[in-house]
Parts: C-alpha cells; structure tokens; sequence
C-alpha cells in the first residue's frame, strides 16, 4: 500500500502550531519537538484491510474485571471497527506521573536550549489520549507489579503480585490454582507474532516480568528468594516460557537472578549471582539453538546483527542498568534506551506477522524513590528519545504506539518560579534574585511530599537545609521532602495514556488501567470480543 503524501498536512500543522505559541505567549520557542507523529486527517487516509488473525478468549475472561473493561473498550468502539494493528508498542514510564511529564518536558527543552515550558515531548504530539486509573484489587495507591498485570492481562490483582487473579494469596504459591492469566505477550506468541521487552530496570522486575511470568509474589526473581518453596523463580520462568517459539529479544538489565554465587560477574568481579540451584540460566537460553545468543556490554550489543534471525538475551547490568545521566558519561559501556528500542524494532520486523512489544523506563521509578529529580527526568528524556525512535521507524498506519506509565510519584512542581527558570533550579520570581519561603530560605521548584530528606522521627528542632549555596541542578543533589520516609512512595493519581495508530482512538477519557489491554487486543486482533 502506498503511504499518503503528508508533508503538506504536517507543513500546515507546524505553521498553526507557531501560530498559537506566538498568540499565547511573548516567549515563543525557538523550535519544537519533532511532529511527524502527527497523522492527517481521516480523509488523507487510505484505508487498511483488516488483519486475518483468529482471536482468542484469554483464560481470564470470566473474570469480573475483565468482563467490566471489555464493555467499556466496546462502548467506545465503532460498528465498523476491524483490527488493524499488525503491531503493538507499549511504551511504559515506570513512574511517569503528570507532574514528571511536565517536569520532564521543560528538562529536555531547556537542555535543547530552548523555552522549556512551550516544548513538546514527542509523546506528547501522539494524537489521541485519556487518563489511566492506577488503583489495583487492593490498593488505592498501587505498586508496578499490579499495574503491570492490568496493562498486559487486562484485569486488576493484588499487589505485589504477578498475573495472578485477586483470588491469590500474597506470597502463597499454592494458593495459584485456577487464577491464572494470558499476558498480551503469550497470546502474541502463540499466534506466530514476534515479541520483544526492553527494560532499564532488571528484566525480572515487576514490568518486564508481567509480560510472561506468574508469581505469589513479585520479589521471587530468582529460586533463592522464592525460600525453599516449589514456586519457579522469575528468571527460571523467563528462559522456561514456552508460549509459541519464545521472545525473539529480551534487553535489559539484572543477570544476578540468572547465576549463582559459585560464578564470578566478568564486569565487577564478584559473586554473579545468588541462585541455589547452581543453575547458569544464560546456557538454558543459549541452548534453545543456534540462533539463541546472550550479550552483556556495548561491544556484544554493537556485533549483534539485529536485521537477522538472532535471538538476543541482552543483561548489561547484574541488577538494574545505569541511570541515562551515568550512562551518558560513560556511552561505551552499555546501550541507550533508544538504541535498545531501535534493535528490537529491527528485530521484530523481520517477522511479517507482526510484532509486540514492551519498552520500560524503569529508573524513573527509582530515582523519584530516591527524591532525585534530575535522574528521574533524565531518565523521562531518555524515554522521549526512544517513542522518538519509534515513530521514526515505524508506520501509523499499521503500528499501534502506546505510551503511558504504570502509576505516578509524590514530585511536586511549585512555588511561583518566573518563566525559564531552570527547573531543577531554586526558585527565581525574576532577575530580582531568589525567590525565599517563611523560613528565610530559598527553596527549589521541584519538591517531594515525602521521602529521605524530611526531618527524621525524633529530631524535633529539625530546620530544612538552607540551599543558598547549594547547586540544585546537580544530578546528586536531593530534593527536599516534606515528611520523613526512607523510600519516597509512589503517588494514586490518574495517569496519562498517549497513543498513535489502529485503534489509538480507543483511548480517550478516563479509563481503567486494565482497558489498555483490551485495546492493544482489539486493535490486534488477537483477542476477540464476539459474544
């Protein structure tokens, strides 16, 4: 099929979109993010055939959750609605609430050098979107293992717990029986679709692991953790999966799960693992064929032909990979998110059936858990260049994009700061100098309602630290916190979903976190939904 000439739609869109910015506002941006995401109009385009894919009823579709997500995707479905999406992306931010959006927006503006507040994100010039609710079966503020069962199950479970059914106990394997589900990914596979997950975090961490594991409890990533039990571990589940003919690529980090202590890591010399079964998981995947291959650094990543029939297990870190501010500093050590995104594209379109797959920027997460907003937006930024990469190398017209986050964060943006002040800065109401709170002090515009640097329990004279003299924009610097937690926790609010391609008009607003997967198997006609 030929692709509809769009340049002019896109030209005149670029011409209304300067023309709003310099209407709005005195400080028009030098230039935006790119728009070429942007699809023309209904009419400009031609229209798709349907794909000839049979459908499945997941083993959960009985459930009530399920049952009330599937209506509500119908309601919003046209009657000549056909599947379309011969491919699936789900971007996740692992974190990315609103305000980091925002936050993260203006960062990766003003590190272009140009007016922060007017940028756009490239996940943000996706066509259509809504609002997700986080909450899972049991938690109103939920954590990533919940979230992510919603998202690639299309039901809501307990916390902690990984694509089981809210019939499971936490923590109690033998209570599993009959609450098992179908992951997005293993109805994919075991249709002859390709499927591929990149993480910043490690592979077995909550995200990733949802798209092919099930476990009582979302820490069992490897047998030592699972203590004694007849549970297989995270890591066992992933080289063990037998949905289809397996992932075609797994990249990310945490190859401590897939060795013992007996063995030594070659990158920091000591103990690889903590496994008890002996077990070198690596050579279970290596195994499977000739095809199957493992790599661990930039120069394995870099001599991997992706264009190829290889089966990549890609484990750059012995727990989670680098934040993308580190990683800059060192590029010869291990990929970018982008680059990570772009091989596995490449590798999934040698299948022409189709592909899925997920890519998580999962150190937002963890360094919002550490008050550290620089890392958290670097990592955001990170995630941007990647949708980015995608969009370039994929086609609207057959690819559907989705990207969201899996719950938010307790960031806070405030404080009156004037227009392009830094925002990792202190706040400034204008040249006049630094703007100070009641205390006398100067305080940042970005805050935590909780977390490490809240006065501890028992000091009761505790002061909040004067920054006058201290650099904000550092990447170690902390942010203050108001109440004392040794972990700064995750926040309940709704979430942003963006989506571009086949059935991306489905999203639009406020949704149920587990209608997300209702519509990446609706739009890929992998599930099906005839009564």
């Amino acid at each position: 099929m030929t692709k509809p000439n769009t340049g002019a739609f896109r030209a005149l869109l670029l011409a209304m979109t300067s023309s709003a910015a310099i209407a709005a506002c005195a400080t028009a941006p030098a230039e935006t993010a790119p728009v070429d995401v942007a699809v023309p109009p209904a009419e400009m385009v031609p229209e798709a055939s349907s794909l000839a894919r049979a459908g499945v009823v997941p083993q959960q579709a009985g459930d009530d959750y399920y049952v009330s997500a599937k209506s509500a995707v119908q309601s919003r479905t046209a009657d000549d609605f056909v599947p379309r999406a011969k491919n699936v992306i789900l971007f996740v931010g692992d974190g990315m609430g609103v305000s980091t959006i925002t936050a993260g927006r203006i960062y990766a503006g003003q590190q272009k050098g140009l007016d922060g507040e007017s940028y756009r994100l490239a996940m943000e010039s996706l066509p259509y979107s809504a609002f997700s609710k986080t909450y899972s079966h049991d938690a109103q503020v939920a954590d990533s293992a919940s979230t992510a069962t919603a998202m690639m199950s299309g039901i809501k479970t307990l916390s902690r717990t990984l694509g089981l059914r809210s019939g499971i106990a936490y923590g109690n394997c033998a209570s599993a029986g009959g609450q098992s589900t179908d992951s997005i990914f293993e109805i994919a596979e075991n249709a002859g679709l390709a499927t591929g997950i990149v993480s910043t975090a490690r592979i077995t961490h909550a995200t990733p692991a949802a798209t092919y594991a099930e476990s009582a409890d979302r820490n069992w990533e490897d047998d030592n953790q699972v203590g004694g039990t007849d549970c297989k571990d995270i890591a066992r589940q992933l080289v063990d999966w037998n949905a289809g003919d397996g992932f075609e690529v797994v990249l990310g980090g945490g190859r401590g799960a897939f060795f013992p202590a007996s063995m030594i890591d070659p990158e920091t010399g000591e103990a690889a693992g903590r496994r008890v079964d002996e077990a070198d998981l690596t050579e279970v995947w290596t195994a499977k064929s000739d095809d199957h291959v493992y790599i661990t650094d930039q120069a394995g990543f870099e001599a991997i032909d992706f264009a190829s029939s290889a089966r990549v297990l890609g484990l750059f870190e012995p727990s989670h990979m680098q934040y993308e501010l580190d990683r800059a500093e060192d590029p010869a050590g291990e990929p970018s998110l982008a680059e990570l995104t772009s091989a596995a594209i490449t590798r999934l379109s040698q299948d022409d059936d189709g592909y899925v797959l997920l890519v998580e920027a999962g150190r937002i997460d963890h360094a919002h858990h550490g008050v550290n907003a620089a890392r958290a937006l670097g990592d955001t930024a990170a995630l941007d260049e990647a949708v980015q990469a995608a969009l370039d190398m994929t086609d609207a017209e057959d690819t559907l994009i989705i990207v969201t986050a899996d719950h938010s964060h307790t960031l806070t943006i405030a404080g009156y700061p004037v227009r392009g002040n830094p925002i990792l800065g202190k706040v400034a109401y204008g040249p006049g100098g630094v703007a100070r709170a009641d205390d006398g002090k100067p305080y940042t515009t970005l805050g935590y309602a909780n977390g490490e640097t809240g006065c501890p329990p028992g000091e009761d004279d505790c002061a909040r630290e004067d920054l006058t003299s201290v650099d904000t924009t550092d990447k170690d610097f902390h942010q203050q916190a108001l109440v004392f937690q040794g972990s700064e926790t995750h926040a309940g609010e709704d979430v942003p979903v963006y989506a571009s391609g086949p059935g991306a008009e489905l999203f639009r607003g406020t949704i149920e976190q587990n209608e997300i997967f209702h519509v990446m198997g609706r739009a890929s006609g992998l599930v099906t939904y005839e009564d």
